[in-house]
């Protein structure tokens, strides 16, 4: 039988910040599925950074949220109402509907996840894209060498925090985070297990990184852009490999953002930088959830989560990621 759900749409496009006006929570009845169709009960959902860039109407990689409509993005949940016998009721599924209470969905368009193996919300973090994120960007866009001297900025968010572990993994013998305050610069060393750790809200970036890097940066993996570009550029080593991952300083800029001053360098420095998207970069999955399960059994590989409750909170938890009030993975727990 048809089910209640509620649904947060984009009303209006951002101008800089995103502010709660620009969004609605809407009331929505949701009917049974047809053939080859499911029902989900959303459980859980993620908020992202690349979702700011898809509220601008600009042609991007993924397109656009479109006003009046719910908004989409990862989810995990449970089939509870099924059309196909290859996905019964009871199958726990991911797929991209997420910003709501209940999808009706494809079959095709979810993937039943083992959630016996990990809790149903690493399929949005550390067994999923974020995770992949991170290791596509350290083993084929900028491949981390045994012995090579590794910096992360965003070193606390989603994707940083996995980033810098996974590069402990892939055999680096230094690796620096960068991250906004005392507590999270505290936890990148004592809890996640970098070496050093930077406050970038202390200024001072370049000199700071310097004396965590002394002899240089072999691979940099970069969420931020803008100052921390600039301050990768300045370190790196001769044929330093930069990962292009993210530049949420910019997210919400209203004026083009000027690339680093001291992009010549990179031509002495014989620097390769390169742009990525995790969607190219698939074909690695199986790999690397096989090696994440061994990391995460043995410790090696430790994930954190920031949780808020309720889809009517669902647009603070976004809010609040893009200010980097989170450590780890920001979550929206869809029911208790």
């Amino acid at each position: 039988m048809p089910v209640t759900s509620r649904e947060v749409h984009l009303v209006s496009r951002p101008v800089g910040e995103p502010r709660p006006d620009d969004f609605s929570l809407v009331e929505t009845t949701v009917g049974d599925p047809g053939p080859g169709e499911v029902l989900v009960r959303n459980d859980w959902m993620s908020v992202d950074p690349y979702m700011r860039g898809r509220m601008n109407d600009v042609k991007s990689y993924v397109p656009p949220y479109q006003l009046g409509d719910p908004m989409d993005g990862g989810a995990v949940g449970v089939v509870t109402a099924s059309g196909s016998d290859d996905v019964p009721v009871g199958t726990a599924v991911l797929h991209s509907a997420g910003w709501r209470e209940y999808a009706l969905l494809p079959a095709k368009a979810v993937r039943p996840v083992d959630t016996s193996l990990a809790p149903a919300q690493a399929y949005l973090g550390v067994l999923g894209m974020v995770g992949l994120t991170a290791y596509a960007g350290l083993t084929e866009v900028a491949p981390v060498r045994e012995g090579d001297v590794v910096f992360v900025s965003g070193a606390a968010g989603a994707v940083g925090s996995i980033a810098g572990q996974v590069a402990r993994q892939l055999g680096a013998s230094r690796v620096v985070g960068s991250a906004g305050g005392p507590e999270k610069k505290r936890r990148l060393l004592e809890e996640f297990g970098f070496d050093a750790a930077i406050d970038y809200r202390e200024g001072r970036l370049e000199e700071q990184l310097a004396e965590a890097a002394p002899e240089g940066v072999d691979v940099y993996f970069d969420n931020v852009g803008g100052d921390h570009l600039r301050a990768a550029i300045a370190a790196m080593r001769t044929y330093g490999r930069i990962a292009l991952c993210g530049a949420v300083s910019q997210y919400n800029a209203t004026e083009p953002a000027p690339g680093p001053d001291n992009l010549f360098l990179a031509v002495g420095k014989r620097l390769n930088l390169r742009g990525f998207i995790v969607g190219d970069h698939g074909h690695l999955m199986g790999e690397y959830a096989e090696r994440a399960s061994g990391w995460i059994s043995d410790g090696g590989l430790r994930t954190e989560e920031t949780v808020v409750e309720g889809v009517d909170n669902a647009v603070r938890a976004f809010l609040d990621m893009m200010r980097g009030a989170n450590t780890g993975k920001m979550l929206v727990r869809l029911t208790s």
